[in-house]
């Protein structure tokens, strides 16, 4: 399970349109370390130590799966993309952007490459003034003060002033759904994908026990004899299932992802069952279905035939070897008439026909950039 710690960074820039420069830097911050919490004023300050054009500063607060060493490499890898350059000359120089660990819960830390709490950080007024804005109550590690307490005592006499520039706090999926359920056709990678966003953001997973289904190897042997019992166990477990974990959030936990939702059931069923049996399907799931959460998010992940084909036979589960392309086509026809005709769910249709988000990270990037900005 990801250990989600809590840092509070300065970030400054006195080249170029400064203004640009913090909201990308906390842009990228939100997406590459983890959820912006807090975003304190902009303010404009001298330059510290050397004469050049003046600062924004801001200070942020950030929830992060990343331990220390992790968190300051990708500190620096945001640097280098918003034009940062490192040099081995001493003393401080103009920048486009400035990014610094201030503290790192209420760790300690002395290290060749980090020091936290940042050693200059009670000396400096553009920092202890947005920091005690966002963190009045934090007790700082050595001092054993609150940081309203310390900035008190600030040395620091440069001139800060702040400003009305407001800079936009990115809202993290976490903060925006509470569950998303994720479908798809066989083979087209909803597992995975709800394995990575719980990774990345937390959240607590919701897969589906279709392992551990007994009629499964059984129907694709024999259609019409396991139809029945098939999709009624499935119905059952995922009914079970989905009752249980939605009714509780883990107690650290505010967020779900599943790889399936109970229509699912309907939808499989449409294609497998004869008319009798579906019509006598159709009563139990109406029963059930009035007891289950809907998801704030339905996404359902788009995958050519061939594709969803070549996925399934990468992954080498023997029942599953002879599944026909007609067969993956009308689950496609199923989810499509459920989507079209069901209008009391937030549908977002994503198509990965020709995106590999598991192994490339860009794919990866599109694909949440949709959900986050999913109505």
């Amino acid at each position: 399970m990801q250990i989600v710690r809590t840092t509070y960074l300065s970030i400054g820039s006195n080249l170029g349109s400064k203004l640009e420069n913090l909201q990308q830097a906390v842009d990228l911050i939100s997406e590459k370390i983890g959820a912006v919490t807090k975003i304190s004023s902009v303010y404009k300050t001298e330059s510290w130590g050397f004469e050049s054009a003046h600062f924004y500063n801001i200070c942020i607060q950030v929830s992060t799966g990343l331990n220390p060493e992790n968190l300051l490499k990708t500190i620096h890898e945001i640097e280098l993309l918003l034009g940062r350059t490192r040099t081995v000359k001493k003393g401080y120089t103009e920048r486009t952007i400035d990014i610094d660990v201030l503290l790192f819960d209420n760790e300690i830390i002395f290290s060749k490459e980090l020091i936290v709490p940042h050693k200059d950080m009670l000396n400096r007024k553009f920092v202890m003034i947005p920091l005690t804005e966002i963190a009045p109550n934090f007790m700082h590690p050595i001092e054993k003060q609150r940081i309203q307490v310390c900035a008190s005592k600030c040395g620091d006499d440069g001139i800060i002033e702040l400003t009305t520039h407001q800079l936009k706090r990115p809202i993290s999926l976490s903060e925006k759904y509470n569950y998303i359920a994720i479908e798809g056709n066989i083979g087209a990678g909803k597992t995975t994908l709800t394995s990575m966003i719980a990774e990345d953001f937390n959240a607590k997973t919701v897969l589906e026990r279709f392992a551990d289904n007994p009629f499964l190897p059984k129907f694709y042997e024999d259609n019409e004899r396991y139809a029945f019992p098939l999709e009624m166990s499935f119905l059952a477990d995922r009914y079970q299932q989905l009752s249980d974990d939605l009714a509780q959030f883990d107690l650290f936990k505010n967020f779900i992802v599943s790889d399936y939702y109970i229509f699912k059931s309907l939808i499989f069923a449409q294609v497998t069952l004869q008319k009798e049996e579906y019509y006598l399907y159709r009563k139990m799931f109406d029963i059930m279905y009035k007891e289950i959460s809907k998801p704030d998010l339905y996404i359902y992940l788009y995958q050519n035939t061939p594709r969803l084909l070549e996925n399934i036979q990468k992954r080498g589960r023997d029942y599953e070897k002879n599944i026909a392309s007609e067969y993956l086509d009308k689950i496609h026809k199923g989810y499509s008439t459920f989507i079209n005709t069901e209008g009391n769910l937030n549908t977002l249709i994503i198509d990965v026909s020709d995106k590999d988000f598991l192994n490339n990270p860009k794919d990866y990037k599109e694909v949440i950039s949709l959900i986050k900005n999913a109505n």
